[in-house]
């Protein structure tokens, strides 16, 4: 099912295909199953010894009766480095299964791996998501703040290429400019792009080409800002180029930009202190450009790279350095701030909660031909899970189940079908166990423990402040009578 590869942090447990050829070189006890109608392809999960960290998340996330993982003491499985390093030798197979599934994007190699974030990171599990789905052709501008430290942490990266050299280019900025460093990359990608189709068209009606590369270039300036199909795009017109370049050397100075041929995916990272906070003012000034950029922000709720200070994403009633008697102010609203415009794709997304949700809102986002806003519920040790980060599945899904976060996905292309932009995913919240679901984390149990009159008030406001504002994304999602008779009736 390669639940476990999903939630991994670190890349350190993958499935691998082999086929029988492979096979014959193979260590002893590589333990593989066929898989059913794909050619005679064998199935195996396996973990990187060495750069496993512990977190225990895979054995969380399996389904199977009894657990098909075990957790086990280092020294008794070392010889699982050697079945590493043969299945790093396997050669890249076809996706064998259909893209945008949980399955499918785990087959796809992940290009975020071995970072040195925490053991149980909730921040890699999606950007390690995005390289699997679009890390080929990613662009990525990166605040800094823990999605700085872990992905650049000198001299290394944990940011890696493809079998065909292909990955994503990323580069770091401050906390207080990182989407207008972004929205620069795009500026400057977009209009190296726009120069070469101009190139193009000219070529087409003044230079005697043949009629397959003339329908190459008109298919590449046509589609010039298209994602989908635009890696085959690419392929197709350097092939068509390289034929005739003898023959009209002009197209030299095409084929020298091939970099451009593939439309970049761009995007910009970081957490809730460069969105909510420090960095707000540019992400607006994004926002409102109009333009085909992603952003997606790691909320954590905490500046937890800096110690735990308090941010604007910081929940009511949380405990926070600035915060140490509980946050007294509602956390801000990211997502119905971005929903003003009206042209801003905005999604709240909890892989822990809904995978496949996760999924559809990286390719609603990338699709979407203006700026898309993606804000993930992030786990992190600093919100004091009892049980540790092996339980941040599990809070995921409380979280949401509890009303504590709302997962919905608003896309304004949705009106030119007539229909309501908003969507909400989850719309069956159990308010009653919010305060339940609070006392899982530190940060709030050490309120009621510390100052049990003020946690009684705060958790009380909290409750009030999840059913505001989930019945206002009820509201714009145009259920909302029909929702909230169902969660009287339930109640």
């Amino acid at each position: 099912c390669n639940e476990c590869a999903f939630v991994c942090p670190h890349a350190a447990i993958r499935p691998f295909l082999a086929d029988e050829e492979e096979m014959k070189d193979a260590p002893e006890g590589y333990i593989v199953r066929e898989m059913r109608g794909k050619n005679g392809l064998k199935y195996r999960i396996q973990v990187s010894i060495e750069d496993c960290t512990g977190c225990g998340l895979c054995v969380e996330a399996c389904p199977a009766k009894g657990k098909a993982l075990v957790m086990k003491p280092y020294e008794e499985q070392k010889e699982e480095a050697m079945n590493w390093a043969f299945s790093m030798t396997l050669r890249q197979k076809e996706n064998p299964a259909r893209p945008g599934t949980v399955l499918g994007t785990q087959f796809e190699k992940p290009l975020l791996e071995f970072s040195s974030a925490c053991s149980g990171c909730g921040e890699t599990p999606y950007v390690k998501l995005l390289t699997q789905m679009y890390g080929d052709r990613m662009m990525i501008a990166n605040a800094t703040g823990c999605s700085s430290i872990w992905g650049a942490a000198a001299p290394v990266s944990p940011y890696t290429t493809n079998d065909k050299g292909q990955g994503p280019a990323w580069s770091n900025s401050l906390l207080e400019d990182n989407a207008e460093f972004g929205y620069g990359m795009f500026l400057a990608n977009l209009t190296r792009r726009e120069a070469l189709a101009q190139k193009m068209s000219e070529i087409i009606a003044t230079v005697p080409i043949s009629s397959e590369l003339a329908e190459q270039m008109t298919d590449w300036v046509t589609y010039l800002t298209v994602s989908e199909g635009t890696q085959q795009r690419a392929q197709k017109l350097i092939a068509a180029l390289k034929a005739e370049v003898s023959q009209q050397p002009v197209l030299l100075e095409i084929l020298a930009q091939k970099d451009l041929f593939v439309k970049p995916s761009q995007w910009m990272i970081g957490g809730d202190g460069w969105a909510y906070d420090i960095g707000y003012g540019g992400i607006d000034h994004v926002l409102a450009s109009g333009a085909d950029v992603n952003l997606l922000v790691l909320d954590n709720e905490v500046y937890s790279n800096t110690g735990g200070q308090v941010s604007k994403a910081t929940p009511l009633a949380a405990i926070a350095k600035f915060a140490a008697n509980g946050k007294y102010v509602s956390k801000k609203d990211l997502g119905m701030m971005a929903m003003t415009y009206g042209n801003v794709y905005v999604a709240q997304i909890a892989s822990g909660a809904n995978q496949m949700q996760t999924i559809r809102a990286f390719e609603e986002a990338e699709k979407f031909p203006g700026p898309s806003i993606i804000i993930a519920y992030t786990p992190c040790i600093a919100h004091g899970l009892v049980g540790g980060m092996r339980q941040s599945i599990k809070e995921a899904q409380e979280a949401v189940h509890s009303g504590y976060w709302s997962l919905y996905r608003y896309n304004p292309l949705l009106r030119e079908k007539g229909k309501r932009p908003m969507s909400l995913d989850f719309k069956k919240p159990e308010f009653s166990k919010l305060p339940d679901f609070l006392r899982t984390q530190t940060r709030f149990s050490s309120l009621e423990k510390n100052y049990p009159e003020e946690a009684i008030q705060l958790f009380a406001k909290t409750t009030q402040d999840a059913q505001t504002r989930f019945y206002n994304y009820a509201r714009l999602s145009g259920d909302e009578e029909k929702i909230r008779a169902k969660i009287e009736k339930n109640d």
